[in-house]
């Protein structure tokens, strides 16, 4: 996922390192239910917690939470209410009830298996530019909150292009031959297609040459894109998705080897380099793909733009943590 920092925000590496030190990841207490806070990102213990690598700086989010199933709680506190029927005679109120749900869940905290989970974040302040290896929106509220919460003067907005992903997917669906598909980018073998029709029929393309009459027939009755895989410039496969999220993030063969680290030493700072001086440029061509970076607060040149430009978000505004998502993919470094 990725941002546009806005203007103004130039701290130095140590008000970075200094800002994060307090909010250091700890691990949930018996009855805490979650806990989030910064690592390392090297994996080193007591390593600093925002690395430097060729101007590109690493950060690592970990969240760690417990779940205890919702029957089981309601299943004890039925037994509670129960009990206190028979020895009181009378049946426990709302505000009782809820009061011994949570006693029942903090009861049972200490016996949840606790389940981790981790976001890098990516900051390239010369191009104003910050990436999240999160796949889900829920999830990148909460790295953006615990983010703004500890680094004053972040303001961020969503990247908004001139042609939403959705048109230009389409339009690159219905080429008639592949000498329409942007320069850098191929259209690669997987999509998902989707009615906005009341059925909302859905149809998904995995291992199939979709530069075809079949796919094009789909997209002609009204099927648009939500998904579609890319490659770019033969080295990174990725799948574009219509709110401009990079998901299953792949480099193409050969492509690490390039490093030329050992396999047996450290490779975090040869990975990063590698890594960001691949998405770096990616970005900037699927970017310009899709006709160029829409200026803040500028009318929309596309009718099919799915959502409306987002506000900056900034660290005053952010207040408490988005519900937990699903797993995301693993981290391109």
């Amino acid at each position: 996922m990725v941002y546009r920092i806005g203007e103004g925000f130039a701290p130095s590496l140590a008000d970075v390192q200094a800002a994060l030190e307090p909010v250091q990841f700890v691990e949930c207490g018996a009855s805490q239910e979650k806990s989030i806070g910064w690592v390392p990102p090297r994996g080193e213990a007591h390593g600093p917690l925002v690395e430097s690598v060729a101007g590109q700086w690493i950060l690592k989010l970990m969240i760690e939470s417990k779940a205890v199933p919702g029957n089981v709680v309601r299943r004890k506190a039925d037994e509670r209410i129960a009990e206190i029927e028979a020895a009181t005679g009378r049946k426990p109120g709302k505000k009782e009830k809820r009061d011994l749900m949570d006693d029942v869940l903090l009861s049972l905290l200490p016996q949840a298996f606790a389940r981790q989970s981790s976001v890098i974040v990516w900051m390239d302040l010369e191009n104003r530019r910050l990436v999240l290896n999160a796949g889900s929106q829920g999830k990148a509220d909460e790295v953006m909150s615990a983010l703004m919460n500890v680094l004053a003067g972040l303001s961020v907005s969503l990247i908004q292009t001139v042609t939403s992903p959705q048109a230009a997917m389409t339009q690159w669906l219905l080429a008639p031959t592949e000498d329409e598909w942007p320069a850098d980018l191929t259209v690669e073998r997987e999509t998902v297609l989707k009615s906005t029709g009341e059925d909302a029929a859905s149809v998904r393309f995995t291992r199939h040459h979709l530069a075809n009459d079949d796919v094009r027939k789909h997209v002609m009755e009204g099927k648009l894109p939500t998904q579609l895989a890319l490659s770019w410039d033969g080295r990174v496969a990725f799948v574009l998705t219509e709110t401009l999220q990079l998901k299953k993030v792949q480099y193409l063969d050969g492509v690490m080897d390039e490093s030329g680290t050992d396999k047996n030493e450290d490779r975090f700072d040869a990975d990063v380099a590698l890594s960001t001086g691949l998405l770096g440029p990616l970005i900037d061509s699927l970017i310009e793909a899709l006709g160029g970076e829409m200026e803040l607060g500028a009318a929309a040149a596309d009718p099919a733009l799915p959502n409306p430009i987002p506000k900056p978000v900034n660290s005053s505004a952010v207040s408490g943590t988005a519900a937990e998502t699903a797993d995301d993919e693993d981290p391109p470094f």
